[in-house]
């Protein structure tokens, strides 16, 4: 038997329960899990209003894990919980595909791993494969304070970027921004944001996981030629922008999702934010939680109230 955190009932938090181990299929391998993150993905499955429809219940939930194969491999893994039949990574012991598991440098912090995750794979490819990030180039990061944007902050200056400003909502983003290396921050939550945007331009990438108002000042702060990378929604589903701002500067909008990558470049990535963590040149701000307070954590989570990613020990 292993303890495991269980959802019952669809919108409500798991709790930690007695379940047995799993065994490994055809073409998957089994893994002794040491963190895992709660992300908004999970939260969004176990809701039950997903696009991916109703999961089954009981179910582990946990989308992607850190921990160690029988070797004593460390590994990366992701899990497709509440988006389809089987378990996550919220518990001891977890069942992965093949395909789905990328090994670790001997010695990576797991937990900085776990809180990094899919985030900062979106902040890498989106910056790299996306955003033809180039080498001495001016970067602004919207949603700077989040996880993307802390990840996309650090990765940026470490890819080349000339000088990267941030846009951030609130005094703790704000703060959070600067320790991640931002050369100076932008409130976006505040009126005349395209003169304060201009003070700091023109930029020739935009990485926003924002979208909304701040997404269309951001365009209007672009070089010609520039380009804004889309992943998120937070600010707005909708951004007003007109047609003579993008045909005026031949600017490029580009949107970007985790999920059209392969598994090869998913794993490419990876490697790559591993190196820069055993390396001591990526971080994040992040919460370490027991695993006996999960269902507290994923509660803070859902209500917006968990100002940092959370990230669950066992």
């Amino acid at each position: 038997m292993m303890r495991a955190a269980v959802v019952d009932t669809c919108g409500r938090p798991p709790s930690v329960a007695e379940c047995p181990e799993p065994a490994a299929g055809p073409s998957e391998v089994r893994v002794r899990v040491t963190a895992a993150s709660i992300t908004p993905l999970d939260l969004l499955c176990a809701s039950g209003t997903s696009y991916f429809g109703v999961p089954a219940t009981p179910y582990v939930p946990g989308v992607q894990g850190v921990g160690e194969l029988a070797d004593g491999t460390p590994v990366w893994f992701a899990t497709s919980a509440g988006m389809l039949p089987g378990n996550g990574s919220m518990a001891e012991w977890a069942v992965a595909a093949d395909g789905d598991v990328v090994p670790l440098p001997e010695g990576v912090d797991h937990r900085l791993i776990a809180a990094l995750g899919l985030s900062a794979v979106a902040a890498l490819m989106a910056l790299t494969w996306r955003g033809d990030l180039r080498s001495g180039e001016q970067v602004l990061v919207l949603g700077g304070g989040g996880v993307v944007g802390q990840a996309s902050i650090q990765l940026a200056r470490l890819h080349g970027a000339g000088r990267v400003i941030a846009g951030c909502r609130s005094d703790a983003a704000q703060r959070r921004a600067e320790r991640a290396g931002a050369a100076a921050v932008v409130r976006i939550d505040r009126p005349a944001l395209d003169e304060r945007l201009a003070e700091h331009g023109p930029f020739d990438l935009v990485v926003d996981p924002v979208f909304g108002a701040p997404a269309v000042a951001a365009l209007h702060a672009l070089r010609p030629g520039g380009r804004l990378v889309n992943l998120g929604s937070s600010a707005g589903e909708n951004a007003p922008f007109d047609s003579a701002t993008l045909r005026g500067k031949h600017l490029s909008v580009l949107g970007y999702t985790n999920t059209e990558l392969t598994k090869e470049q998913r794993a490419d990535a990876l490697a790559v934010i591993a190196e820069h963590v055993r390396g001591g040149r990526l971080t994040l701000d992040y919460e370490t939680v027991a695993f006996a307070d999960i269902g507290d954590a994923w509660s803070r989570q859902a209500a917006g109230t968990a100002d940092r990613r959370l990230v669950v020990a066992l």
